[in-house]
């Protein structure tokens, strides 16, 4: 079970921020369905090559500033 749950409509404003932040990362790499947080933060892990901990952290503090520019 995922840390973070994260709805349609919250995701469409948080991959902005990610793709901003990980200019590398394409499409694919960010489709998201409701419900399938677990397979988003395994690919995002293997694209960023990062932790588990840091793409969660990265994942909800996006969420926590949804209103804002910021990740």
């Amino acid at each position: 079970m995922a840390e973070i749950s994260i709805s349609n409509s919250e995701w469409d404003r948080l991959k902005l921020k990610v793709k901003r932040k990980y200019n590398h990362l394409n499409d694919e790499d960010l489709a998201y369905q409701e419900g399938q947080e677990e397979e988003l933060i395994t690919r995002l892990m293997n694209r960023i090559k990062r932790s588990r901990e840091y793409v969660v952290f990265t994942l909800k503090k996006g969420l926590v500033n949804i209103d804002t520019n910021r990740l």
